[in-house]
């Protein structure tokens, strides 16, 4: 009956029963790698407020049903998402990870397209993994809502690039006509200092990609692949449609276990990222701060254009941005005019641009006032 429904936040007593879940889940031959034991225990941090123990006594997937009882399916179906994150890490993924995977997520009630996609990881079918990124119910459709957001009409897939539509090019150049403190002033100053090129243009992302962009500013992440791994997990728990955990899933195929060579368009495999010092504790970070905005934000299918002249503290305070952890800060999570978020190679790319344009290269600097 719904009055039987639990929706307080878990207590540390329940919080033991679920990590004890996700180790049982999770956790291969040997026990959980280092990663995978970082991860669970800043998830869990992050999220709940409770430490967690992860030498636990496994649990059986109907034991651990029955703890979860009271739960409804949006909680027990992110405990799953947890799992496959936690399992994603894995190179090699062990086929007896995904069956209890799939056993844990039957006895909660739960399906979700991605442990079809840890299968594919285990089987060693990379190929067939990313067809399934891509027909990811969440990704694959072009219906006009989202066209219209993207402000263009001429994509064959969701991730399709726009190179040659000066109507588009021209939207994003006004961007910079805005005045300072906007949230479209932020992002016309984030590609320039940057060297990205706008959509519309040959050597642009595809739009649909760049609507992350706006993300990054918003959220105050910079553009380094550490920094991708956090804007991605805080798109992917800001949104309340659990499907989004798609995105967080193939931002880690990508740049942590290499099992995606390409995505989203334009991104290449580039392994290890998640491995680095204190990676597990940001992304859980950029969870925590996603799951805090206020209400569901899709961001990838919001028409930014419709807020860019708005002041960007004012819409941070609307959407709920908290402010990130300061242990997140500490090890390393920047904004994009901080130190460490921005590339040697972006730097060099606004440098080549200003060039070609024939105008004046502004370097790019470490500002207080932004983050």
């Amino acid at each position: 009956m719904a009055e039987d429904i639990l929706l307080t936040p878990p207590d540390a007593s329940e919080v033991a029963v679920l990590a004890r879940g996700v180790v049982s889940a999770v956790a291969g031959d040997d026990g959980l790698t280092p990663l995978q034991d970082l991860l669970v225990r800043a998830m869990f941090h992050s999220m709940t407020g409770h430490d967690v123990d992860t030498a636990v006594v496994p649990i059986t997937p109907d034991a651990f049903a029955a703890a979860l009882a009271r739960r409804n399916e949006i909680f027990r179906t992110r405990i799953v998402q947890v799992m496959l994150l936690a399992a994603f890490v894995l190179r090699p993924l062990p086929p007896a990870v995904v069956d209890r995977l799939r056993a844990f997520a039957a006895a909660l009630g739960v399906r979700d397209e991605m442990i079809d996609v840890a299968e594919r990881f285990a089987d060693g079918a990379l190929e067939l993994a990313n067809v399934d990124f891509v027909r990811n119910g969440y990704l694959g459709s072009l219906d006009p809502e989202r066209l219209a957001a993207l402000h263009t009409s001429e994509l064959e897939t969701s991730w399709g690039q726009v190179v040659d539509d000066p109507a588009l090019a021209a939207r994003w150049a006004s961007l910079g006509e805005l005045p300072v403190g906007t949230l479209g002033r932020g992002v016309a100053d984030f590609y320039a200092d940057r060297g990205f090129v706008h959509p519309g243009r040959p050597g642009s992302a595809p739009p649909l990609l760049a609507q992350h962009d706006w993300v990054h500013v918003l959220a105050g992440y910079g553009t380094a692949l550490e920094n991708e791994l956090e804007v991605f997990a805080f798109m992917a728990r800001a949104n309340d449609d659990p499907r989004a955990f798609s995105l967080l899933a193939m931002v880690v195929a990508l740049f942590e276990t290499g099992y995606l060579a390409a995505g989203a368009g334009l991104f290449e495999a580039n392994a290890g990222h998640l491995s680095t010092s204190g990676m597990a504790t940001r992304v859980a970070d950029a969870m925590r701060r996603g799951a805090l905005t206020n209400g569901s934000h899709d961001f990838l299918d919001l028409d930014w254009f419709a807020l860019a002249d708005r002041p960007l503290a004012v819409i941070r305070d609307e959407i709920g941005i908290v402010a990130k952890d300061a242990a997140a800060v500490r090890l390393g999570s920047a904004g994009p005019w901080q130190e460490g978020g921005i590339t040697a190679y972006q730097l060099d790319a606004a440098r080549t641009a200003a060039d070609a344009e024939g105008r004046e290269y502004r370097p790019w600097r470490p500002d207080p006032a932004r983050s």
